[in-house]
């Protein structure tokens, strides 16, 4: 698990499948078709904020100030108390929010810059900037340029609205902001009955090792969004696969694999937290390292070998220049005291010559 602090949504139930809460300073795009309940995802992450200390800015494309007060507290959310104090508005539309991002919200920023307190953004929703904007390349300087001043105020939450074809995923309307966020969530409505018809699934989360099911959710007045999900693993199974682990990180060593890999196999152990074992994923990472079940084999073989046969002090081939090598009793010159080419034949002119030689 990292062990950068997070910061809670407030969304009851998210935070426990994105390690806690959103890190600071990012942007988390909560991505949905009308109905789906964005609005109210909004008002829950910014009235949490406003519960526990934090300054609020509200950015509205559509809605003035007024009406989203009301609703907030048809839901159970009383943000008049801190409207002009701690909650303050900005309403902009279209082509107007450009001179918002160029101009006002740098400003603010600067300005902000000067007070210890944390500020909660949210913006809701993008969509009117991305249809006022035609040009995809202009769309994303916008968008980028907005997302990088809102950071610097603190966690920013931003709807969008969704226009998906079938058989779409996600809507291709919505794959810019989704690309320059942080993390995003996609928020889905089927309308055909049954107890839940809602569901939440997670697109991306940059740096947090997420929930990968899909979450059904509910609305509750006086709580808000309930998002149902269950912790990733239990307490008590937290530890459930270090035997896995460590033999793997053994392995490893028995391999005498490069410093690095292992301290990667020890990382991977003490961030899992999945609720089925890890085998198959160590088994495809040694693969991918060249350490297949058979290599691994013959190389520990191999290696343990060479450790048994190898003498505690190397051979120092240089004592053996100028003396003889005993092979089976027969006597061999080394190569450095054979005579050389230069120094000829022996002439022999006749064969009584050779023969008083051999006399």
């Amino acid at each position: 698990m990292s062990s950068e602090k997070r910061i809670p949504t407030g969304i009851a139930g998210l935070d426990r499948v994105i390690e806690g809460g959103v890190r600071d300073n990012t942007t988390l795009l909560v991505v949905g078709s009308s109905g789906t309940g964005k609005s109210t995802f909004a008002m829950q992450y910014l009235n949490y904020g406003l519960e526990h200390g934090e300054n609020a800015l509200y950015i509205s494309m559509e809605e003035p100030p007024e009406q989203i007060m009301r609703e907030a507290k048809m839901l159970g959310f009383n943000l008049d108390e801190y409207y002009e104090k701690e909650l303050f508005f900005f309403h902009s539309k279209g082509k107007d929010f450009v001179k918002l991002v160029d101009e006002q919200l740098p400003a603010l920023v600067a300005a902000n810059q000067n007070y210890a307190v944390k500020t909660r953004v949210v913006i809701d929703p993008l969509t009117p900037l991305t249809w006022a904007i035609q040009d995809k390349q202009e769309q994303r300087e916008v968008i980028t340029k907005l997302f990088y001043t809102l950071k610097q105020l603190g966690p920013v939450l931003i709807t969008t609205e969704e226009h998906a074809s079938p058989g779409e995923t996600v809507g291709e309307d919505v794959l810019i902001p989704i690309y320059m966020s942080d993390g995003a969530v996609h928020l889905s409505y089927r309308p055909i009955g049954g107890a839940f018809n809602r569901a939440l699934e997670i697109i991306k989360m940059r740096a947090t090792r997420h929930g990968e099911e899909v979450y059904p959710y509910i609305f509750v007045r006086g709580v808000g969004v309930v998002v149902r999900t269950t912790p990733l693993m239990s307490a008590e199974d937290v530890r459930k696969y270090d035997d896995v682990f460590d033999k793997a990180i053994r392995t490893a060593a028995d391999l005498r694999v490069n410093e690095k890999i292992l301290e990667r196999l020890v990382y991977v152990k003490e961030n899992w937290l999945y609720p089925f074992s890890p085998k198959e994923t160590l088994q495809i990472f040694f693969e991918s390292q060249g350490l297949n079940d058979t290599l691994t084999k013959e190389d520990l073989a191999k290696r343990k070998g060479e450790e048994e046969s190898s003498p505690e002090v190397p051979l120092d081939i240089g004592e053996l220049s100028g003396g003889t090598l005993q092979v089976e009793d027969v006597e061999l010159m080394p190569e450095d005291v054979l005579p050389s080419d230069d120094e000829g034949l022996i002439e022999i002119d006749s064969l009584s010559e050779l023969e008083e030689l051999i006399q």
